[in-house]
C-alpha cells in the first residue's frame, strides 16, 4: 500500500521523537506525519504488500490513542488519515487498539501503559485538569504533540517541559526562570532569567514542519459604515441603548460598541454582494445576534445555511451553493473544507491564534483551488481599528488595555 509523503514531511518524520511537538502550519499534514512516526518509529511497521498480496503487519505493534477535538472526532478526519496504514477503531484480533477521543475525556485514558499517544491541536497550556491528566498518562507511555502554535509565552511551555523531565514541576520552573513585578494587586510577570536554557530546551521538543504552500492567500478588508451617532452615545456617555441604562463597566462598554458595529445593516449589504461572486462561503462570527442577522441573510436569499458553534453541531450542506455560520470559539480548529475557495471574516476575533486557524480551514494541501480569498469586515470605529491593530501585531486584544471606563 503506497503512502503518499510530502518531502517536508519525510524531514519531520526523520527528526520526530517522543516528547516532541510536530510544529506545522495549519494544513500542512501534522496528522499524517503523526501516525507515520507511530507505524514506523514506534511499532518498527512497513506499509506494503508483499509477494503473496498479504499485508505485512508491524513488528512491535502497541495501541494508540488519538486525543483530538471534539468536531475532528465526530468528522472522522483521523479516521480517514489512519486508513491508509490499516489502522482501524474497530479492532480485529491481533490487530493493536485505535481509538480516538476528544480532549474532553482525557481522564479516561489516564491509567493507560505502554501505549502511544498523539495529541492533537494541544490543549496542554495552563494548569488545569487536561495538563493534569496529559502528565499522568506521559509517565507511563510514549507520545508528541502535535500543533500550529505550540506556545506564546514561555509559561505555555511548562507542561511540555515537565512532560519531558525538563522540571519536576511548575513551581521548580517558576522559581528559576520567572520575575514578577512587586508592588502589583494581581502576579504579573516581569521579565524570564535563563533565557538561553529555555530557548535550547524549546529547540529540543520543537520539530518544524518547513513547506511552501502552493495556494495564493488574498486577504481584502472590507469597510463598512456605522451609526456614528449611536456609536458616541455608548463611548461618550456610557450609555447602553439596548437596554436603556448606564454602562457599569469596560467589558461590557467593549461588547455593546462591537454590536453597534457589527450589526449595522452595511455589514449585512457587504456580505450579500460577495454572495454573489462566492457560491459557497464560509463565515465566522462572534456574537449570538451575528448569527441571527446571518441566518436571516441565508433566508432571504434562499440559500441553504447550516451552523457550528456551541449549540448546535450541523455539517456543511451537500448543495451547489451554500453559507456555512462557524463561531469562532467552536470551531476555529479540528477540521476543514476544500469544497470552497472564500471564507468571510464577519466580525474579528480577539486572538490572533483563532484568526490563523480560522483561515486554515480552507488551506489545506490536497485544496484543489490555487487561489484563497479571505474578507475581513470592519468599521473605521476605535474599537475595529484597536482589534485589527493588535491582531496585525500578532497579538491578543485585551479589553483592560482599550480604554479606562
Amino acid at each position: 500500500m503506497v503512502i503518499e509523503l510530502f518531502e517536508h514531511q519525510k524531514d519531520a518524520l526523520e527528526k520526530l521523537k517522543t516528547g516532541s511537538i510536530l510544529c506545522g502550519g495549519v494544513g500542512s499534514g501534522k496528522s499524517r506525519t503523526g501516525v507515520a512516526y507511530y507505524f514506523i518509529k514506534e511499532c518498527s511497521g512497513k506499509i506494503r504488500i508483499n509477494d503473496n498480496g498479504n499485508y505485512s503487519p508491524m513488528k512491535n505493534p502497541k495501541d494508540l490513542y488519538i486525543i483530538t477535538t471534539a468536531k475532528k472526532r465526530d468528522s472522522l478526519e483521523w479516521e480517514k488519515e489512519c486508513l491508509p496504514f490499516l489502522l482501524s477503531t474497530k479492532k480485529q484480533i491481533g490487530d493493536p487498539g485505535l481509538v480516538i477521543d476528544s480532549w474532553n475525556n482525557i481522564a479516561k485514558y489516564k491509567h493507560v501503559k505502554n501505549a502511544f499517544f498523539i495529541f492533537d491541536e494541544q490543549r496542554v497550556g495552563g494548569s488545569g485538569k487536561w495538563v493534569k491528566n496529559y502528565l499522568y498518562i506521559c509517565r507511563n507511555n510514549n507520545w508528541i504533540l502535535l500543533s500550529a502554535t505550540p506556545g506564546d509565552t514561555w509559561m505555555d511551555y511548562i507542561p511540555v517541559f515537565i512532560a519531558n523531565g525538563f522540571y519536576k514541576n511548575r513551581t521548580e520552573f517558576i522559581h528559576r526562570h520567572v520575575v514578577y513585578n512587586t508592588f502589583t494587586k494581581y502576579p504579573k510577570i516581569n521579565h524570564y532569567v535563563e533565557v538561553g536554557r529555555l530557548v535550547r530546551l524549546r529547540e529540543q521538543v520543537i520539530i518544524h514542519m518547513r513547506f511552501k504552500r502552493q495556494t495564493i492567500s488574498h486577504n481584502k478588508a472590507i469597510i463598512t459604515d456605522f451609526d456614528k451617532d449611536l456609536f458616541n452615545i455608548a463611548m461618550v456617555d456610557r450609555w447602553n441603548p439596548y437596554e436603556q441604562k448606564p454602562i457599569k463597566d469596560v467589558s461590557e462598554l467593549c461588547y455593546i460598541l462591537r454590536r453597534i458595529v457589527n450589526s449595522d445593516k452595511a455589514r449585512i449589504e457587504a456580505v450579500k454582494k460577495l454572495t454573489h461572486d462566492h457560491s459557497r462561503l464560509i463565515i465566522f462570527y462572534n456574537f449570538n445576534y451575528e448569527l441571527d442577522l446571518l441566518l436571516e441573510l441565508g433566508k432571504e436569499l434562499n440559500i441553504p445555511t447550516t451552523q457550528w458553534n456551541g449549540h448546535k453541531h450541523e455539517e456543511i450542506p451537500n448543495t451547489e451553493d451554500w453559507i456555512y455560520l462557524v463561531q469562532y470559539s467552536a470551531g476555529a480548529e479540528g477540521w476543514n473544507c476544500i469544497e470552497t475557495d472564500a471564507m468571510i471574516f464577519y466580525s474579528q476575533s480577539y486572538s490572533y491564534k483563532a484568526t490563523v486557524q480560522a483561515a486554515g480551514r480552507i488551506d489545506r494541501l490536497n485544496t484543489p483551488f490555487r487561489d484563497l480569498y479571505y474578507y475581513h469586515l470592519r468599521s473605521m470605529s476605535i474599537i475595529d481599528l484597536s482589534i485589527y491593530k493588535t491582531l496585525k501585531n500578532k497579538k491578543n486584544f485585551n479589553e483592560s488595555c482599550f480604554i479606562s471606563v
